[in-house]
């Protein structure tokens, strides 16, 4: 940690910021274990602003349940963060949806 304290998130400055999400996963890409990771990112202004990468505790049986179950996790979670940078009132652009790429 003290070594990045100097670390920051930089932003471009725009009228129009819109938050967007991309999402993946890969089926059974753990050799050992035949588990699935599964990932997302939210992008706003030029710069992340929530990210999660996780092995799932459960196998998947298809690549589709696979890319359902990330693209479930990338949902809830932007929801949650629509409903919390609406509630900081900063954005007003943030009642559009919000766009999500798996």
């Amino acid at each position: 940690m003290q070594r990045t304290k100097d670390h920051m998130l930089v932003f471009r400055r725009t009228d129009k910021l819109e938050l967007v999400g991309y999402c993946d996963a890969d089926f059974a890409g753990c050799a050992d274990t035949a588990r699935s990771t599964s990932s997302f990112v939210f992008m706003m202004g030029g710069g992340a602003v929530a990210w999660k990468s996780v092995k799932r505790s459960t196998i998947a049986t298809s690549t589709m349940y696979a890319e359902f179950i990330a693209f479930y996790e990338a949902a809830n979670h932007s929801s949650w963060l629509k409903n919390f940078i609406h509630d900081l009132r900063i954005v007003s652009s943030i009642e559009r949806p919000i766009r999500l790429y798996l």
